[in-house]
């Protein structure tokens, strides 16, 4: 790509440069702010096949399979390149043209494919064959040195699930469970949901431990810390009451000009009464 680029002006490749790091960057996440990069770098330069290239997986990510195969197909014209091939033919499957996607599945360029792009190419037509309703075709499409080899390739995950999967749609549950085993071994970076599927074979269910905020009653909660709060200042009140009681009942026996007058002792409660008076004041 970088050697396409330096085709164009330098100001004008910068530009259509960043463009194109944003939709390697948003295209996961954000396929939409992406797609709307990518086609600001069509405009800058629509005769660079890594635009075009680019533009293509943007539009595939955003489900435009008509507009991303156009791309694709440009920018196989542009590089002579089929490593486009798979998913040129994806394309065709999300136009509900599966027909079309098996007639690519035997065309001479599958042949020219690396070994990855063979397997893609593979799944490509299983799935294929599952849109035409023929799950018994697509698992034995699936079926191949590739899915039976021990070694773990960057591939191995993603054929595995698909085997599986298809499996279970056909409804051989003890076939399927196994390959869902054999995908999870594979599987080291989470790529699948192959042990979520496992699980739900076997009948187990995952409970978040998390609480949802969302089904908190926050009035309630609320309301409760205000009954705890009215409950402490009743006591606080019918403590400074009981003390006022007995500071009065102090008055009336005693005369402080009486030569017998001696005060009472202050308990600690109406200590604490008074106290809490005064902080209050």
């Amino acid at each position: 790509m970088r050697q396409e680029l330096l085709s164009l002006p330098k100001g004008l490749a910068e530009e259509v440069s960043k463009n194109l790091v944003m939709v390697a960057r948003l295209i996961d996440e954000d396929p939409e702010q992406a797609y709307a990069y990518s086609r600001i770098a069509l405009r800058l330069a629509s005769r660079v096949a890594a635009v075009r290239e680019a533009a293509g997986f943007a539009a595939y990510a955003t489900q435009k399979y008509s507009e991303a195969l156009a791309e694709f197909r440009a920018a196989k014209r542009m590089t002579g390149s089929v490593e486009l091939w798979p998913v040129m033919a994806d394309c065709e499957r999300g136009l509900g043209r599966p027909e079309r996607a098996l007639a690519m599945a035997g065309e001479p360029e599958v042949q020219k494919l690396d070994k990855a792009g063979q397997v893609e190419m593979r799944l490509v037509a299983a799935g294929a064959r599952r849109d035409q309703g023929q799950l018994e075709a697509a698992i034995v499409t699936l079926q191949s040195p590739e899915l039976a080899s021990s070694s773990v390739q960057p591939w191995t995950a993603r054929l595995r699930y698909a085997y599986a999967d298809a499996l279970l749609a056909a409804g051989r549950e003890d076939e399927a469970r196994e390959w869902f085993g054999k995908t999870l071994e594979a599987d080291k970076d989470g790529a699948t949901d192959a042990s979520d599927r496992l699980a739900e074979l076997d009948g187990v269910e995952f409970v978040d431990a998390a609480v949802d905020l969302s089904d908190v009653d926050v009035d309630a909660d609320a309301d409760l810390e205000d009954e705890i709060d009215d409950e402490d200042d009743e006591d606080e009140d019918e403590a400074e009451i009981a003390a006022a009681e007995r500071a009065s009942d102090v008055a009336e026996y005693y005369d402080e000009d009486d030569e017998e007058y001696e005060p009472l002792e202050q308990s600690a409660a109406d200590a604490d009464a008074q106290d809490s008076g005064r902080d209050k004041a």
